[in-house]
């Protein structure tokens, strides 16, 4: 396997890992029973939970093109070792994002958002 399609396998159990975060911090903020119930009623989550929320928003928005350029380097075979390091960036600094987003502070989700795509880069430019 390429390294790119193991950090694409990376990415995916990320992606799982991601939902299930966002799932439990807005359920636990909005509480107990309407997470159990039927959730009919609109609820106001609480500042983390809206933060990790738009973090898995803004990875869904990214992942497609990861996938994208791992499964096209794969097929062609033109990755190399730079396009393998441009994944483990784009990998790498998409854990980082959560946590950072999560946080608040200032900088540091802007940090692991433009590494993200430059990871993206380091993985377009194997196939020029």
């Amino acid at each position: 396997m390429t390294p790119e399609l193991q950090y694409l396998t990376y990415g995916v159990i990320l992606l799982i890992a991601h939902v299930i975060i966002q799932a439990t911090f807005s359920d636990l903020s909005k509480g107990l029973g309407w997470a159990l119930g039927p959730q009919d009623e609109h609820r106001d989550q609480n500042t983390v939970a809206s933060r990790i929320e738009r973090a898995l928003a803004n990875y869904l928005e990214t992942f497609p093109a990861f996938a994208a350029l791992a499964l096209i380097l794969a097929v062609t075979e033109l990755g190399t070792a730079t396009s393998a390091l441009g994944a483990a960036v784009w990998f790498w600094a998409r854990v980082a994002y959560v946590p950072a987003y999560a946080s608040g502070i200032p900088l540091v989700r802007s940090v692991a958002w433009f590494a993200s795509l430059g990871g993206l880069a380091m993985m377009l430019t194997a196939l020029f």
